[in-house]
């Protein structure tokens, strides 16, 4: 099977086509896909250019190319839709159907998707996202106060990246509070999450997964061992369930299923929308 070729085609960012488009794309197994993005294809001479690279890569591949668009401009759509291409519009599809239940005509304006319409919701985000990189790792743990939700876990369990995400695309206030090997000793939670105790919410991962994710950051010492690895993991989940902190695996989950998991249970309300 030749690999195929997929654009995510915008007149703005192209976050909106290259999140759907790569959901779709899961979907399919055993396929090869070489993603081109192409931002802000915003004028005639930009989609004139970007047709003859869409034809190009056909002709070099002998396979159409897969288009993802979330073009609003009605002449560019045109344009791509006569492309040697299977062309996927996004606004086509789902414009006009919205439009007939509503009995309103969309207005076709550009970047309404992504654009800093709400500057107050724009601003949390950032400072939610400041909050999580002064509060990563333990640091600052005197502003727990104003923390949404408090990670914690095992070194390379998820929280990092967990906390920013919830940050970014939701404005929530993350912290994150890495258990030591003495917490794990003493079988305490540590005196500087107890007062917090209603904000924690745990992660956990297979040792065989943190064992990976470890050897790669430092092949040395204990910290990658498989005895230090179930050790860790399994006194962090013995203090989740001694003092009722939820957690949950991140194994096999992606980011964005972890902030779901997060935000579902524990019923904290999102700040802003993604």
């Amino acid at each position: 099977m030749p690999q195929r070729t997929v654009f995510f085609v915008s007149d703005q960012t192209g976050v909106t086509a290259e999140t759907l488009g790569h959901s779709l794309l899961t979907q399919f197994d055993g396929l090869e896909f070489r993603p081109v993005t192409v931002p802000f294809v915003d004028s005639v001479d930009k989609v004139e250019q970007l047709a003859k690279r869409i034809d190009a890569a056909c002709e070099e591949t002998g396979s159409r190319p897969i288009v993802f668009t979330s073009l609003v401009d009605e002449r560019l759509r045109a344009r791509l839709l006569r492309c040697n291409a299977l062309v996927l519009d996004f606004f086509e599809a789902f414009l006009a159907p919205l439009e007939q239940e509503l009995q309103v005509i969309s207005s076709h304006a550009l970047g309404k998707a992504h654009r800093m319409a709400d500057v107050a919701s724009y601003n949390l985000r950032i400072d939610a996202t400041n909050y999580a990189m002064a509060a990563d790792d333990g640091h600052s743990t005197r502003h727990y106060d104003q923390a949404d939700v408090i990670l914690t876990g095992v070194s390379r369990s998820g929280k990092t990246p967990t906390c920013l995400y919830l940050a970014l695309q939701y404005g929530i206030f993350a912290a994150n509070y890495p258990l030591a090997e003495e917490d794990l000793e003493s079988g305490r939670l540590p005196n500087r999450l107890m007062a917090f105790k209603s904000k924690l919410y745990g992660l956990t991962i297979s040792p065989e997964r943190l064992r990976q994710i470890r050897l790669e950051r430092r092949s040395v010492g204990r910290y990658a061992s498989a005895q230090q690895v179930s050790f860790e993991l399994r006194a962090a989940e013995g203090l989740f369930k001694r003092y009722n902190i939820p957690y949950v695996d991140t194994t096999h989950c992606s980011v964005e299923e972890i902030a779901s998991t997060i935000l579902s249970v524990t019923g904290i309300e999102r700040r802003v929308r993604p």
